[in-house]
């Protein structure tokens, strides 16, 4: 299987390569500037790709002849929490977490859809954070209304792709102990990732354009 992997020289994204190569995958590692942790993976089956996805130039790089599995986990927090409640967020900050989180996928999918193979599967990184059901506590207004919009920009996507034999899903990895958390958080990376890695192995259980959590049960939204 084809693999390709946005966001992938650290965290989840790392987790992901390292879950996918040792499954014997071959995978295409995006990342947007230094290596990170991929610089500590000699495999022959790893390709690495210089793609900014915040960015229209695209990627740099050898391209996949085809794409079986297409996973974008690229994704910023934004300005820390103080910097994104009612009286603090910025126009410049939402804009700029949404072109990231939200404008960003959507880039590396209308770029690559037309090399997913047939019954391909597109998971799309949000969070539980995007749900306006699970919304009790406000605030993050910049990183809720960007993964808000990537479950909606999914569903779309699901639809539009359907008919080439196309699934995609939203995915919540959990709190996940991660650069991003600042370390804190419920479960480490190895666990959000098999349990993802679970879920798209099943992707068709589930309609098109569901988010799903790590651990299988749908997230309202």
């Amino acid at each position: 299987m084809n693999v390709l992997i946005t966001g992938a020289n650290r965290g989840i994204g790392l987790g992901f390569v390292r879950h996918y190569l040792d499954e014997g995958h071959v995978v295409w590692a995006c990342h947007r500037a230094d290596n990170g942790g991929l610089a500590d993976i000699d495999h022959p089956a790893l390709h690495l790709l210089h793609w900014d996805i915040s960015d229209d130039a695209g990627p740099l790089g050898e391209m996949p002849g085809s794409i079986d599995l297409l996973i974008n986990c690229a994704g910023i927090y934004g300005p820390g929490k103080g910097g994104q409640q009612l009286d603090s967020v910025t126009p410049a900050d939402m804009q700029t977490v949404f072109n990231v989180d939200c404008v960003g996928p959507l880039r590396v999918v209308q770029r690559l859809h037309g090399l997913m193979n047939t019954g391909g599967v597109i998971a799309n990184l949000s969070s539980k954070m995007g749900s306006s059901t699970d919304n009790s506590s406000g605030g993050t207004y910049a990183y809720r209304a960007a993964k808000a919009g990537l479950v909606i920009v999914s569903r779309s996507m699901a639809v539009d792709l359907a008919p080439a034999g196309v699934h995609v899903l939203s995915l919540h990895p959990g709190w996940v102990r991660t650069d991003m958390t600042g370390g804190s958080g419920l479960i480490d990376v190895e666990e959000s990732v098999t349990g993802m890695a679970d879920v798209i192995a099943r992707a068709r259980d589930y309609e098109p354009g569901s988010f799903v959590a790590f651990d299988g049960k749908v997230v309202p939204y």
